[in-house]
């Protein structure tokens, strides 16, 4: 069986069809927007789950395009054999009859507020470009016109600096005047737009939160708020030729923040019922999608990876990764899976966040890596101002949830605050906790001042190494007490799968300090005598004391000091200074190091 091909994140719906890919049908999300009389409906989803392709789609279902000679282009052939074909006329009578303004914010990623700008100034352009045929037409009077090209006429500030080499005051006024021209800029076009086609304009704008959390980090956040709420409001709340608008972004941003005013808006987000099996996968799709292709003995491995998030009452599966991980398995049947979503996501503020938390977050994270869940009060509506106040950890679980890196499994009132019961959705998201969350606290570790452990290890210090390592090992994350019970599948190497988890994380965590030694080598799993030493520091000068460190991992507390001498005692036996006596290093400090949670003890002898 020849199979259609399968897209690696195509986001335009019109070259998915006309590439014959394989589509999950997801045109019924057209019905239901024609059938609700929200004029402004703003989906909020994780990165990475659609969203633009669901504004494509749109755009090739409403949008009046014509060819060259003004003729109207039939693109029902897009639709030929979807869901909304058999929807009846009522809804197929939609198929290109309106204007379409399609704009994207998520190139907004710019050091400064001049640069964001100026980048959506260009796409505005863009926009302006592709509807100037509206300039050739008597429908749109003199003073409609002259609006459009006053915007149109505008050089961005870039080109403007490079053209005319205006001084820094001038160019300031000039981002000034763009700046309010700017915000009025969709609202004139939309009017164009209606005056030419005799309809009332579609707006749909992609990432609309992405500037919002770019200004945040860059430091320009009330700056970018400022133009973002005056473009909003004269976009969508003061703009009669809107017919009807759909945004996208990551997070519900408040309407105290940009929407103000705004009561013709529906906020639809991963917790309400309406719109959920639009967004993301349903069980039923990936079912057909790995009957179609030959895939069904990998349905349950696709579940326990992808699947797990609850939008509204709908189960659904992350869409990105799903797709890759069929693509992959129709050429590699066999292949283990990959956390494809790992990278993706945006994770900016949940870090930032994260750097600022303390121990009962770091306790609250490993509960949930063990599979746990934590109960946390969550609101809807954010703020990014609000991340650098009292409520910052609190937003740290609702960025979490909104991004996808947790779900909601139940919920309860208490007077007027809802909390959620939080966990982590699905083993691909448990690996970027197990792997990124946890990499960003180490980042924290490598920051602190290790040179007390130096001095402890070259002084043979056993009582002070053991208090150094039992505060570093308190102040980061963990998750050897669990790792056994979520490794299977993973991407793991067979010296991996051979050795003891809680092992390779002691192992790791002492080695990465270590590494900071300044005049030091660091090895570690080297073959010397009848096997392998787990870790040894040798100095630049033979003369100098070499330290040679083996592990165990303690079954129970009170196991750690007979474990360090059993640790201490395999070094002998098995002759592990070898490799350093044949190499000329004759003072030689053996430690033997016994580990037991976020415990452990210190032997050492010469």
């Amino acid at each position: 069986m020849k199979y259609k091909p399968i897209s690696r994140g195509m986001e335009f719906f019109d070259q998915l069809i006309e590439k014959n890919c394989y589509y999950v049908d997801k045109t019924l999300l057209i019905k239901e927007l024609l059938d609700r009389p929200d004029q402004v409906t703003v989906f909020t989803r994780p990165r990475r789950f659609g969203k633009t392709l669901t504004l494509t789609m749109l755009k090739c279902f409403f949008e009046d395009v014509r060819d060259e000679n003004g003729n109207l282009v039939d693109r029902r052939n897009l639709f030929d054999g979807l869901k909304i074909m058999d929807a009846g006329e009522e809804y197929t009578g939609h198929i290109g009859q309106y204007p379409v303004i399609f704009l994207t914010l998520k190139g907004m990623k710019f050091p400064s507020f001049t640069q964001g700008f100026s980048k959506l100034q260009r796409d505005i352009l863009d926009e302006y470009r592709r509807h100037s045929y509206v300039l050739k037409s008597e429908k749109l009077n003199s003073e409609l016109k002259e609006a459009f090209n006053s915007v149109y006429s505008v050089k961005s500030n870039w080109q403007r600096r490079e053209e005319l080499m205006l001084s820094d005051e001038d160019e300031k006024k000039a981002l000034r005047a763009d700046v309010d021209r700017f915000a009025d800029s969709l609202r004139i076009l939309s009017e164009c737009l209606k005056a030419y086609h005799g309809k009332g304009t579609i707006i749909l704008m992609d990432e609309y939160d992405v500037p919002l959390e770019n200004a945040w980090h860059e430091g320009f956040y009330n700056e970018m708020v400022g133009f973002i709420r005056s473009f909003f409001e004269t976009t969508f709340k003061t703009n009669a030729a809107l017919e009807k608008a759909v945004i996208t972004g990551c997070l519900r941003i408040s309407k105290e923040s940009i929407f103000t005013g705004m009561n013709n808006l529906y906020v639809n987000s991963v917790l309400d019922k309406n719109y959920g099996e639009y967004i993301g996968f349903t069980d039923a799709e990936i079912k057909q999608m790995c009957e179609y292709y030959d895939l069904d003995d990998k349905y349950p491995e696709v579940k326990d990876w992808y699947n797990g998030y609850y939008f509204g009452q709908a189960n659904v599966y992350n869409p990105w990764s799903t797709m890759y991980y069929v693509a992959d398995h129709v050429d590699e049947h066999d292949k283990l899976p990959v956390p494809y979503w790992a990278n993706t996501s945006g994770n900016a503020i949940v870090r930032t966040l994260i750097d600022r938390a303390g121990r009962e977050v770091k306790d609250e994270i490993e509960v949930l890596i063990s599979g746990g869940s934590i109960e946390k009060p969550v609101h809807e509506d954010i703020t990014y101002d609000e991340i650098d106040g009292d409520k910052a950890i609190d937003n740290l679980w609702n960025f979490m949830l909104f991004t996808g890196y947790l779900k909601k499994t139940n919920e309860r009132i208490e007077g007027e605050q809802r909390y959620f019961t939080l966990e982590i959705p699905n083993k691909e998201v448990l690996y970027i906790f197990k792997n990124k969350v946890k990499e960003w606290f180490d980042d924290r570790l490598k920051q602190r001042n290790a040179e007390p452990l130096y001095v402890a290890i070259r002084g043979k210090d056993a009582d002070a190494l053991r208090r150094e390592l039992r505060d570093m090992l308190y102040t980061s994350i963990s998750y050897f007490d669990y790792y056994e019970n979520f490794h299977q599948g993973e991407m793991l190497t067979s010296d991996f799968k051979r050795r003891n988890p809680c092992d390779r994380f002691y192992h790791g965590f002492l080695a990465g300090v270590l590494y900071g030694m300044d005049r030091y080598t660091v090895k570690s799993n080297r073959e010397s005598g009848t096997g392998r030493t787990d870790l040894y520091i040798k100095p630049a000068y033979r003369e100098e004391p070499c330290y040679i460190f083996e592990f165990k991992v303690s079954k129970k507390y009170t196991d750690l000091q007979a474990d360090a001498s059993k640790a201490l005692q395999q070094i002998h036996d098995k002759a592990y200074d070898t490799e350093l006596l044949d190499d000329g290093y004759e003072n030689i400090v053996y430690y033997g190091v016994s580990f037991y949670g976020k415990d452990c003890y210190v032997m050492v002898e010469e």
